[in-house]
């Protein structure tokens, strides 16, 4: 993976109201994309704007075992290519190993599935799927991290129980679309049973993600209960997640109004590009990152064009959401982590985004947006304040950086699975040489 991400420095630089979740053991997180009430999520003028998610504080729930809901059978971690979690360079570097990180990551991991997760994945509501989102990038990061297949196991339970719920567009009472993809209509009150691209990209980019996994890791992939499980998903996702919203209007549904929600179809189309066989559709999926990368068919930018030279540290970076602006204060650190969550995994595939790319967003995080702790600032420019809720982005730069990651150990806003996931994935790459 790294590899890659090392050949692209020598030319490869080709609203809002938030989800607050209080509950003790719950995994909701923010939700910075979500447009208020009187708004519409599939107006393409305006899907959503600027808020402040909600700091989680960590669970008090004891060390809890693995859970077995999944009935399948699976390979140990052996055989599952576990990756070692190399405690010599972890030891030198000082920082928190994986097996801490997963020691906290366990003490909620089967409450916030209860209370939360796995309701939201047999909901037939796609407005709970948004919140579903967190939990399936969680374990799959851990994965990615232990090599524990009960992790995967548990990121699959969630997106087969989506997929087992999806219903015929024709079959919603009030669909927008009444064709014949399957999907979920939204039981929000202001896009009440209608199909949202919005809540269903925001969470399918990481159901990508984990169904990259399996395909990049050989011995998930050459399993048959893996295998089958990964056919039948990619089929779903081919067709009812990419092809139903290409095919339904691209420049509304594919090339979003700002930054933060076409990076999710870049995210989704990178990762689909990664794992078809068929090259047409291949093809397809390189246009898409291509074009929201740097040539938006509907708009006179794109996301390498959104980015200048921060105007507070000329070593970090500055992009306003709103394609062609360059205003100030730019984008909102909420809906920034959706933007940082696609350049990163993009960065690592070695397509597009640069190690001086990431050295620069490091400075940003690290210097402008979090100057000191305890401060946050609510816009990319280091104006406003703002709550510290890196999670679902900003924090997974971690694995390029050890003084940021060691920052992270001590941050207390949003401890919850998707933040210890991730904080023990930076740590694995970080020990196998991701630091830039």
């Amino acid at each position: 993976m790294f590899e890659s991400r090392r050949r692209n420095t020598r030319g490869f630089a080709l609203t809002s109201m938030m989800s607050l979740a209080l509950l003790v053991g719950s995994a909701c997180g923010p939700n910075p994309e979500t447009p208020a009430p009187g708004e519409t999520a599939t107006d393409t003028r305006e899907e959503a704007s600027p808020g402040s998610p909600e700091a989680l504080n960590p669970g008090t729930d004891a060390l809890a075992p693995p859970s077995e809901e999944t009935a399948s059978p699976a390979p140990s971690s052996e055989e599952a290519g576990a990756p070692s979690l190399g405690a010599t360079t972890q030891a030198v570097t000082g920082l928190r190993t994986v097996a801490g990180w997963e020691t906290l990551f366990l003490n909620r991991w089967n409450s916030e599935h209860t209370s939360s997760f796995l309701p939201k994945s047999n909901s037939l509501d796609s407005w709970q799927f948004y919140d579903l989102a967190y939990g399936i990038d969680g374990n799959t990061a851990m994965y990615r991290a232990t090599g524990k297949t009960q992790y995967l196991d548990r990121a699959l339970l969630y997106v087969n129980n989506m997929v087992g719920h999806a219903k015929s567009s024709a079959a919603l009472p009030k669909s927008q679309f009444k064709d014949g993809y399957l999907g979920w209509a939204s039981a929000r009150s202001d896009t009440l049973g209608q199909e949202v691209p919005l809540f269903e990209s925001y969470c399918w980019r990481y159901v990508t993600r984990m169904l990259r996994v399996i395909k990049e890791t050989p011995a998930l992939y050459g399993n048959a209960t893996y295998r089958a499980q990964y056919d039948k998903l990619l089929a779903f996702t081919e067709k009812n997640m990419f092809e139903k919203w290409n095919k339904r209007g691209a420049n509304s549904y594919l090339y979003r109004v700002n930054t933060h929600m076409a990076s999710h179809w870049a995210y989704i189309a990178l990762d689909l590009s990664r794992m078809t066989t068929d090259a047409t559709k291949k093809a397809t999926y390189l246009t898409v990152v291509n074009n929201i990368n740097r040539d938006m068919p509907n708009n006179s930018s794109s996301l390498r064009g959104q980015l200048m030279t921060s105007m507070v540290n000329p070593a970090a970076y500055f992009w306003a959401a709103e394609w062609g602006s360059k205003s100030r204060p730019g984008q909102d650190v909420a809906h920034g982590n959706g933007v940082m969550a696609y350049l990163t995994e993009a960065h690592d595939a070695g397509m597009e985004w640069t190690d001086a790319d990431m050295r620069k967003f490091v400075v940003t995080l690290n210097n402008v947006i979090w100057p000191s702790a305890g401060r946050y600032a609510n816009y990319v420019d280091g104006t406003g304040t703002g709550t510290g809720w890196f999670n679902d982005g900003l924090m997974k730069l971690g694995r390029y950086d050890i003084a940021l990651q060691r920052r992270l150990e001590t941050h207390s806003v949003g401890q919850n699975t998707q933040f210890y996931g991730n904080a023990a994935l930076n740590v694995k790459l970080l020990d196998g040489g991701s630091a830039l």
